[in-house]
This record gives C-alpha cells, sequence and structure tokens, in this order.
C-alpha cells in the first residue's frame, strides 16, 4: 500500500469506523432504537480520500530531531489571537482575554521523547463545571478538528478569522482537547519508537497526562470528570475511562473524579457494528435487496477473521482481518456511488465532501505557532505513521470492560447522527442492546423516548440505570457540527443527570 493509499484509508477512519453488527436476518423490532443488522468496512481509492477531504499532511508523523533526557513535565502557557477573533460574541460575552485560555505540552514519562499538545478552555459559565476531555479518532486525527469545526470556543473562517461559538461545549463545561497518540497534530516526538500500536499504551500515555495537568490545575481536581470523544475514540474512551478507574481504585497519585463517558459515533465493538453496514445501506436504500443478501454472506468471514483476531491478540490474524472487513465498506461504496459516507443526505461534490484546510492554514501561521508555543512544529490534522501503528487494534472489542464501569455507577451515554453511513446509529444501537451487564434486560424493555429541544424533537433515546442511548435527528457523523444546539443540550442534560427523562411527548414503546 503506498503512502497516499494509506493516507486515504486513515481519513476515512479519523471519523469513521463505528457500526457493524451480526445479522442472523432478524426482523427489525418494534423498538425504534434496536435492530438487528449486517454488514462491514472500507479502503476507497487514495486518489477520492484525498480529494474528499484536502487534508493531506506534509509529514506523515511529526518526529523531531532533539535530546530526549529531559524529565517528564508539563509546560503551559496562556494564549491570546488578538488580531484573529473577534473581541464579543454575539450576546456580548467578555472577550478572549477574560477566560483562562491554555495551551501546552506534557512530556511523557514512558517514552524517549515525546511530547503530547493540548488545549484547555476554562468554562465560559462557572469554574466549578465538569472537566471534560474530548479525543477525535483516526486513529493519528487532531482533536483540533472537534475544537474548530465541532464544540470548541470558536471556530474559524476562510480567512483564518475566529468567531465565537455560541455552542461551544466550554458553556457548561472546563474543555481539554488532546493530540494524541503522539505523532498527531502538535503533538511530536524525537524517535518513532515513541508511537503507540494498541490501548494500553494510549491509555497510560492519557493517564499520565491527566495526572500531570490536574497537579497543573489543582483547583479542579474535585470537579466532576467526563471523557468524550468520537469515531476511533470509541476505542480509545473505554480504554482510558478503566484506566482512570483503575488508578483510583489503587490510588495511584492524584484522584480523577470520573463521573462518565460519552462516545458519538464510535467504533466500539468491531464484530457487532461491522454487520449493521449491510443492514443500514439497506434501509437508506444505497443497496438493492440482493446486494444486502451477498454482503451478509461476506460479513460471515469478516466475523470469523475478527474471531481470529481475538484469539491471536494482535498480529498477522488481526491485520488479515482489518483488510477482510473493510472490503466490504468498500463494496458498499462501489454499488452507492458518489455518496458523503458521513451524511448519506449529501453528495461528496467535485473533489471535496468536508474541507478543513481552513483550520490547517490557520495552525500553520507563524503567528499563531507563536502565541501557542509549539515554535517550528508544523500541525498534522492526521498522520499515516500513527494510524498504520495502530491498525493491529482496530479489530480489538473495547467493550468487555465496560459493564465493569457501570456496574461501578460510572454512566456511559452512547449517541449518534443518523444519517452516518461509515459509523452508523444501527451498529451502535446493536452493540449497546447486545452488552452483557446487570441492567440489560431493564434497559432493553425500556421505552424509548424523545429527546427534545426548544420543545421540538431532536432525538430517541432510551435509558436505564448508567447507560443512556440517543439517536439524534438530522446529523450525520459529526453531531456537534450539524446539531450544535442539541449537541450542548445533550451534553449538559447528560452531565446533570437529566438526560433519559421524556421532556413533553409520549415515551415510544
Amino acid at each position: 500500500m503506498d503512502s497516499r493509499t494509506s493516507f486515504l484509508t486513515l481519513f476515512l477512519c479519523i471519523f469513521l469506523f463505528s457500526h457493524f453488527t451480526p445479522s442472523n436476518s432478524k426482523p427489525v423490532t418494534n423498538d425504534p432504537l434496536s435492530f438487528s443488522s449486517s454488514a462491514s468496512l472500507p479502503t476507497l481509492t487514495a486518489e477520492r480520500l484525498i480529494k474528499g477531504f484536502n487534508l493531506m499532511p506534509t509529514r506523515d508523523v511529526n518526529v523531531i530531531p532533539e535530546d530526549g533526557s529531559e524529565a517528564p513535565r508539563l509546560v503551559e502557557r496562556n494564549f491570546d489571537l488578538p488580531a484573529t477573533i473577534d473581541r464579543r460574541d454575539s450576546g456580548g460575552s467578555p472577550s478572549l482575554q477574560d477566560f483562562g485560555h491554555h495551551a501546552g505540552y506534557y512530556k511523557l514519562p514512558n517514552s524517549k521523547a515525546a511530547r503530547m499538545f493540548y488545549f484547555f478552555f476554562e468554562s465560559r459559565s462557572n469554574k466549578a463545571d465538569p472537566v471534560v476531555i474530548w479525543l477525535t479518532g483516526g486513529p493519528g486525527c487532531s482533536s483540533e478538528l472537534a475544537l474548530f469545526y465541532e464544540n470548541g470556543p470558536f471556530t474559524v473562517s476562510n480567512n483564518s478569522s475566529l468567531a465565537w461559538n455560541d455552542f461551544g461545549w466550554d458553556k457548561a463545561s472546563n474543555l481539554i482537547y488532546v493530540d494524541q497518540p503522539v505523532g498527531t497534530g502538535f503533538s511530536y516526538t524525537s524517535d518513532e519508537s515513541d508511537l503507540r500500536h494498541d490501548e494500553d499504551g494510549v491509555s497510560n500515555d492519557l493517564y499520565d497526562f491527566l495526572q500531570a495537568f490536574f497537579k497543573e490545575h489543582p483547583q479542579f481536581v474535585k470537579n466532576d470528570f467526563y471523557i468524550t470523544g468520537e469515531s476511533y475514540a470509541g476505542h480509545y474512551i473505554p480504554a482510558l475511562a478503566s484506566r482512570v478507574h483503575r488508578g483510583n481504585k489503587n490510588k495511584e497519585g492524584t484522584h480523577i473524579n470520573l463521573k462518565g463517558f460519552a462516545i458519538g459515533n464510535g467504533l466500539t465493538n468491531p464484530e457487532i457494528q461491522y454487520a449493521a453496514y449491510a443492514d443500514y445501506a439497506l434501509d437508506m436504500k444505497l443497496i438493492s435487496q440482493s446486494d444486502h443478501d451477498n454482503l451478509n454472506r461476506d460479513y460471515e468471514t469478516c466475523q470469523q477473521s475478527i474471531k481470529e483476531c481475538s484469539a491471536d491478540g494482535g498480529g498477522e490474524a488481526c491485520a488479515s482481518s482489518y483488510i477482510v472487513c473493510n472490503n466490504i465498506f468498500q463494496k458498499i461504496m462501489n454499488i452507492a456511488g458518489n455518496v458523503n459516507y458521513y451524511d448519506v443526505r449529501k453528495q461528496c461534490k467535485g473533489s471535496l465532501c468536508y474541507d478543513f484546510s481552513n483550520m490547517e492554514k490557520f495552525l500553520n501561521q507563524k503567528s499563531v505557532r507563536t502565541a501557542l508555543g509549539v515554535g517550528d512544529i508544523e500541525f498534522v490534522s492526521c498522520s499515516t505513521a500513527v494510524y498504520d501503528a495502530m491498525q493491529l487494534d482496530w479489530m480489538r472489542n473495547l467493550e468487555v470492560g465496560i459493564p465493569a464501569l457501570l456496574e461501578d455507577g460510572i454512566k456511559m451515554l452512547i449517541y449518534a447522527g443518523e444519517y452516518d453511513l461509515i459509523c452508523n446509529w444501527l451498529g451502535n444501537s446493536k452493540w449497546v442492546h447486545e452488552m452483557e451487564w446487570s441492567g440489560r434486560k431493564e434497559f432493553v424493555a425500556a421505552a424509548t423516548v424523545p429527546f427534545n429541544v426548544d420543545n421540538r424533537e431532536a432525538g430517541l433515546m432510551k435509558n436505564h440505570g448508567s447507560l443512556t442511548f440517543l439517536k439524534v435527528h438530522d446529523a450525520g457523523h459529526m453531531v456537534p457540527m450539524d446539531q450544535p444546539k442539541a449537541a450542548l443540550q445533550m451534553l449538559k442534560d447528560w452531565m446533570q443527570g437529566k438526560l433519559g427523562t421524556p421532556t413533553g411527548r409520549t415515551a415510544r414503546q
């Protein structure tokens, strides 16, 4: 596979993977949030993907020559961008200088010379608000994609100016964005051996970062803490939640007040989620019944390869599984044509599906790099080297650690935009409903209720105990980008324990 093809498959993933579930051709149930499924994954042409995202990085991974002898530490600065941001938002809120906006690097202890870059935005509402960390997927794509296009404090325009985001999640939380794994975004290393290959390495790095972060900001230690993200973060998030919970139980370092984690359109249980592709594509009229039946037969091979990967624990079986299962998604795309796999209502017009080049241009301006303290480091949106390093992690089932978290009262929100193909809501619903935990029977039997925003239905949800599932209307893969107001309301309601309660409409049985 050449570098262009590798990048292409990589980007499929940034926002991509997350929906497939083994299908036994069961009929759709009466529950609008519970379905049977069948399908799989992608490997489109490199040319199409690179054009579709216009995000080909100039460097595969940030590897910077330097002496790696420095001790682990966190170096942070307040930053301001006075020439680029409107000083007041539409509601007359205070200027950027009136808020705590921080950017910094953390020298990872279990590495030769790895530096992890992050942004930290103190709440625009109340410093007592929860601390929320956001992780973008890939693997190997920068969390700045979410910062500037989804739920960050501001957005970036064509002329590289910034504007306040009235629905930024910093209106309800103290918000952290991290470029990880190392080699992503502004994160860098002087030794490629620092690249991570599995969730153990990724979660340990993030746990070490959080320990350093709370040491730097002790005033936030007692705040509630939530882990959030999307796409391949469906792997990162359960792993990090388990690592934090274990650290708390073992009294390692600073106690982190973990209350819950939320995954948007994520890849968590590949064996189940891949099977949902064919069912979802048929339901959205992207393929025929005959195509659906053929894809289900292909899925049998995919499913077996995932089982072999699980037994192998990594290595050749996992590499084979990745290829076999991705081929199913490619077949769907070959049939569907020029559809936007992140939002099936749309076409990939011309050379673009989504264009995030404004962010890259902005972050690579010398004045911006100086303000952030990154020096001459070039921003990398998505790293092929990081993606390739994590490839054998792809087919791992990260659902396995979730039941223990739920049993200990740590809550989980799984949400998904209804028009996303690559990480469709159907696959996520399937694995959530099939997950074995003490509350499974009650969750499956729970009523589906409307999620209302401004007295209008913005989605459908069900809840029992620590678990909530939400299907978001009129949204694709990136819910906070497509439905920013609903996404902010979702976050607020969930953190306050209000999500899952019917508001003004009859519950659907």
